[in-house]
């Protein structure tokens, strides 16, 4: 099981090449990455989100690339005309203006005005800087996937705890739900009495009413969903990536304790079935932070 919140990093350090890949990842319904590379790799940019979608299928995921190239490459230079013809038009425009001044303006003065000559950044990574990307990145998914897991675990055990919490109050409504027919007897039987003052009752009738109130109140069916619903949360909790499938169970745990809260006639039922409601909505919001 994984958590959708971690982070990770990874370095590149050799023969002049210093790259860092930095990953941060947290909770989103679907998986979103954003990738922050310098434009040397922005050709790249597809091969990282392939290699992230490997390791991630949920979560919004913050990649950073940064890097330091110090080898001594040959770097070309761009030679901007327009920027130039523009300055040498300037140039003979103030010599006819004023021609006693001498014209001293040369190509190597030239080469010194803004814009006219620039280093020509190269068009893409090489298969060295590609190469170190490709190692930063394995590593900063490989630590981010490793926190991811330790906080899965973590999260797993606080839900399969609540699990046993949610497991018990289940057994106390069980426990509590045959009572409460018989209690309702004898009420009716009670109240019938001093409706009628020494009046022989009618069994009949009283045994229909008890009947009619048992089967609207029977909660059977939902306790049996219940525990189906626990053994199937810790089998799941068992896999890796679970978010959707726990997120979908989480619900029917929740329709059945409404159920039980709506068919419940009894004070100790309700209560426990609003404590079940609580430690669901628990449940359900840990379920939010697994992928």
């Amino acid at each position: 099981m994984f958590s959708m919140t971690g982070y990770g990093k990874g370095e590149y350090r050799e023969g002049g090449i210093e790259l860092t890949v930095e990953i941060k990842s947290v909770n989103n319904r679907y998986l979103d990455l954003a990738v922050r590379s310098p434009r040397i790799f922005a050709f790249y940019e597809e091969r990282i989100r392939t290699k992230v979608r490997a390791s991630l299928t949920r979560g919004h995921a913050d990649i950073y690339v940064s890097y330091t190239d110090k080898r001594e490459l040959p770097k070309a230079q761009y030679v901007d005309a327009n920027a130039a013809r523009g300055w040498v038009d300037a140039a003979v425009r103030l010599k006819a203006m004023f021609p006693a001044l001498a014209d001293d303006f040369t190509v190597n003065a030239l080469m010194k005005c803004p814009d006219v000559v620039r280093q020509e950044e190269t068009q893409g990574a090489d298969e060295a800087l590609c190469a170190a990307l490709d190692a930063a990145l394995d590593a900063a998914l490989s630590d981010l996937n490793g926190m991811r897991a330790k906080e899965g675990r973590k999260l797993a055990e606080d839900m399969l705890s609540r699990m046993d919490e949610i497991g018990r109050l289940r057994q106390a409504i069980a426990d509590r739900a045959p009572l409460v027919a018989q209690g309702y007897r004898a009420k009716l039987e009670e109240r019938m009495r001093e409706a009628l003052a020494g009046v022989p009752l009618d069994e009949a009738r009283i045994l229909s009413e008890a009947a009619m109130f048992a089967d609207r109140a029977n909660i059977d069916e939902e306790l049996t969903r219940l525990s189906s619903h626990i053994a199937q949360f810790r089998s799941i909790c068992k896999e890796e990536r679970v978010g959707r499938k726990l997120d979908f169970l989480v619900q029917e745990f929740n329709r059945e304790a409404n159920t039980i809260c709506s068919k419940s006639n009894d004070l100790e039922i309700t209560n426990a079935a609003l404590a079940l409601k609580n430690e669901i909505e628990k449940v359900r919001e840990q379920v939010q932070n697994i992928e």
